[in-house]
């Protein structure tokens, strides 16, 4: 990769993460022609549209989702480098504060929180188990966990740590006076339960081996806005679930829920951070993703 290439990766990912050419261009004392200009060279260089272009937003195409995750790396090895040679310290100190969503931060995420706090001694940690992702600078928060964020907040870096396959699940006592349904379509004889938030309602969208699409309609009795709610509903045998490997694997593999439709494909959501941008991310940020990353990975896995 020449050197003017990965300048031009980098112009891309500050034009993503502000959301302009202008302040893209701006963070390297570029204009927005010569920003312009080195994510066309890009497009050209792959020969596929990285950006959808309006009057009005950036968006990005899924090549353009796929290098701007790549070039993450690549500016994180250079920022590395960057702080080895300058001196700058890269053992975590000081404190480190967290925004997640209640079910993923309290299950999930408490484990390498523990981990992290004795393999750095030098650091402290708060946070708040909150559905809010805005107001993540103003509030005082260095990073933020979420799920199912596929592009970038202005002003902000998105890692995906993990995609997790979503799966329906319900607890074998709810079949007790129900019969297991053979396939999608019977899924509108059953009590679904679906997660909302504010105004936005989850909708199911289902792909069988087929690669036929339908939406499913079924009987809605319970709505939240948390993941783990939905689970302890399923678990108390209130319906079926749509929720992620990751949340319901180990009550599956213990025989507390059932994997139900194992055929029916629903995808993967990713589970991100978000963090500000910055042109050195702090050691204390950058070595808590990591380890995240790494222990999501194993229990996903498990």
């Amino acid at each position: 990769m020449t050197g003017s290439k990965v300048n031009d990766i980098l112009v891309f990912l500050s034009v993503v993460e502000t959301g302009s050419f202008v302040a893209g261009g701006k963070a390297f004392g570029l204009t927005r022609s010569t920003a312009g200009k080195a994510v066309a060279r890009l497009e050209d260089s792959y020969g596929v549209r990285l950006l959808n272009r309006t009057t009005r937003a950036l968006d990005l195409t899924e090549e353009g989702r796929s290098l701007y995750e790549h070039g993450q790396a690549v500016r994180a090895a250079i920022e590395a480098a960057d702080e080895s040679v300058a001196g700058n310290p890269t053992t975590p100190r000081g404190t480190l504060r967290i925004t997640a969503p209640d079910g993923l931060g309290r299950r999930l995420l408490l484990p390498t929180v523990y981990r992290y706090l004795e393999h750095w001694p030098q650091t402290q940690i708060e946070i708040s188990f909150s559905d809010r992702v805005d107001n993540v600078v103003e509030t005082g928060f260095d990073l933020s966990i979420r799920i199912a964020v596929s592009s970038p907040e202005q002003g902000f870096v998105v890692r995906t740590l993990l995609r997790s396959e979503t799966l329906f699940c319900a607890a074998p006592s709810y079949f007790e006076t129900r019969e297991r349904p053979l396939n999608a379509e019977q899924l509108s004889r059953h009590d679904l339960l679906q997660f909302a938030s504010g105004h936005e309602r989850q909708s199911w969208i289902l792909h069988e081996e087929d690669e036929t699409a339908f939406r499913v309609q079924g009987r809605v009795r319970l709505r939240c806005d948390s993941g783990e709610a939905l689970r302890e509903a399923a678990l108390a045998g209130r319906g079926i679930a749509l929720l992620t490997r990751i949340m319901v694997g180990q009550d599956i593999a213990e025989g507390r829920l059932e994997h139900v439709l194992p055929r029916v494909k629903f995808g993967a959501v990713p589970i991100v951070a978000l963090f500000p941008h910055k042109r050195l991310l702090d050691a204390r940020v950058r070595r808590f993703i990591d380890m995240l990353s790494e222990d999501l990975r194993k229990q996903d896995a498990d």
